[in-house]
């Protein structure tokens, strides 16, 4: 199982080396002691805000990537990080020591500088280049997440105002950039770090509902695992693990939102996760439950058959429990549990078999990457990004099955135009599950949406300007009334201008 991303107060090199040792080679960890030994040395002298030497911040964030077993090479760079940017060693003594490949993420950080609040212009810039390197190489977002998760951790030597910044950047852009990458580890440190700067009062009586909650559940939880690992041996079921887990603060505050604080309709606050051996043993663990338990209806999902757009998969489903209680249980593999906990990352984890390689494109975060050439030129723009890209995302598909990954709240109107720019244009109305529904209704994660269109239909409505979220299906729907306008233009004004050079 994943190592916990939990950092000590103090890491030294010792205990970046002995997480590393437990998967990589002998040359590996030369490798790991050679950077500590540069980087050490350049930024000799150097200390934190907080006082400590600065070394401990990039050790620190080693830590958290030598935690999910990742490539040393990752680890390498993200100890030398922030050599180039603030000691005299050079991007090329680098590369001559350890690299292209090292030296190429270095140098992707580098790129990023460090944030700077010096007014909208420059926050902006900052910002295009961090999409930027990201579509370049994904491993430097991977790196740049355990500085910021880092960093988090010693906001307090701050003044509140950077505090807040940095957390409420945190909260909007890097959490949500980590959920699209499958992160969801780094996802809910990010945001459980992020809370309570951002809101205090709310962190404060969310934690305090939460820890009571899971308390009471304590002796619930150890007896419905015991009735589960039991059912499971007698079947002839091999889990590699059965335990439950809280729901990290700032997903349950969402929800306590959602719910108007009432916790009772929250059903995952306590979630009782299954790792198993195989994509077989995973139905078969979730026939075995629901043979235990009456599952709730409506609430079984299987995002193996139908994963998640950011990759996840796993099997959900919330019974009722050995006292009536409802309870969540997520059976998954133990491939599919690094997927849900480390994203992308995970394409970078040594196993058994040594390290793997990425198994796809992050198409979304190349789009990105050109979008923000277009659109990203002050706040406001950051703001309908932030929809786009960073929103919470639902994932509804085409009467053939074909996945559209859309920002919640997104409406057909939004669906047709992320199918295509025609669709979209001449979009008449629309199905959802079989249902006829308004172009302006809410979509909902698992919709099947068939889009129903009149090729004689002129264009787009002005009005769902007001009603769609996505800044593709906005900008198509301005784009074709403008050319509209224009036609109409030239149909007014061409033959008013042959009319009269007859008349003369």
């Amino acid at each position: 199982m994943p190592h916990s991303t939990a950092i000590p107060t103090t890491v030294t090199i010792e205990d970046v080396v002995a997480l590393v040792r437990k998967y990589a080679r002998r040359s590996d960890l030369d490798m790991v002691w050679l950077a500590y030994d540069v980087a050490n040395r350049a930024h000799s002298g150097q200390n934190r805000k907080s006082g400590e030497p600065y070394i401990v911040h990039p050790l620190a964030a080693a830590y958290i990537l030598a935690g999910m077993r990742i490539d040393v090479t990752i680890i390498v760079a993200a100890l030398l990080h922030d050599v180039p940017e603030d000691t005299a060693v050079t991007l090329e003594s680098i590369e001559n020591d350890f690299g292209p490949d090292v030296a190429g993420m270095v140098r992707g950080i580098t790129k990023l500088g460090k944030l700077k609040y010096r007014g909208a212009e420059r926050y902006i810039e900052n910002l295009r280049k961090m999409f930027v390197a990201m579509a370049e190489d994904v491993r430097v977002m991977i790196i740049k997440f355990a500085d910021r998760i880092h960093n988090l951790t010693t906001l307090g030597s701050l003044e509140e105002k950077k505090r807040y910044r940095i957390a409420l950047e945190s909260l909007e852009i890097y959490a949500p950039i980590a959920h699209r990458l499958g992160m969801g580890e780094f996802k809910g440190l990010l945001e459980d770090l992020s809370f309570p700067y951002v809101y205090p009062k709310d962190f404060e009586r969310t934690k305090t509902l939460r820890d009571k909650l899971f308390t009471d559940a304590g002796n619930y939880i150890d007896q419905t695992l015991k009735i589960v690992r039991a059912e499971l041996k007698e079947a002839g079921i091999h889990y590699l693990d059965a335990h439950g887990r809280k729901k990290q603060l700032y997903s349950f505050y969402q929800k306590l939102i959602k719910k108007n604080w009432e916790a009772d309709k929250i059903y995952d606050i306590v979630a009782l996760r299954i790792i198993v051996e195989d994509i077989a043993d995973c139905y078969a663990t979730l026939g075995i439950i629901h043979k235990i338990w009456r599952p709730l209806k409506g609430r079984i999902k299987d995002y193996i058959a139908q994963p998640k757009p950011n990759g996840y998969q796993s099997l959900h489903t919330t019974i009722f429990g050995p006292d009536g209680s409802v309870i969540e249980f997520q059976i998954r593999t133990r491939e599919m549990h690094y997927e849900a906990e480390f994203g992308v990352a995970a394409h970078w984890h040594y196993d058994e078999r040594g390290v793997k390689l990425p198994a796809k494109d992050i198409i979304w975060a190349k789009e990105l990457a050109q979008v923000q050439k277009d659109i990203l030129v002050n706040l406001s723009d950051l703001e309908r990004l932030k929809v786009d890209f960073f929103r919470n995302r639902i994932f509804t598909f085409t009467p053939k099955g074909d996945v559209i990954d859309l920002p919640e709240d997104a409406t057909p109107v939004d669906f047709a135009y992320n199918v295509h720019s025609e669709i979209g244009n001449k979009c008449a109305g629309a199905r959802v599950n079989d249902q006829m529904v308004s172009l302006d209704t809410p979509l909902q994660s698992g919709d099947v949406v068939e889009i129903i269109v009149d090729k004689n239909r002129r264009g787009p409505s002005q009005d769902w300007l007001f009603t769609v979220k996505t800044n593709q299906a906005r900008s198509h729907i301005k784009n074709s009334i403008k050319a509209s306008r224009l036609t109409s233009w030239f149909k007014f004004i061409l033959p008013q201008k042959k009319k009269s050079s007859k008349a003369v």
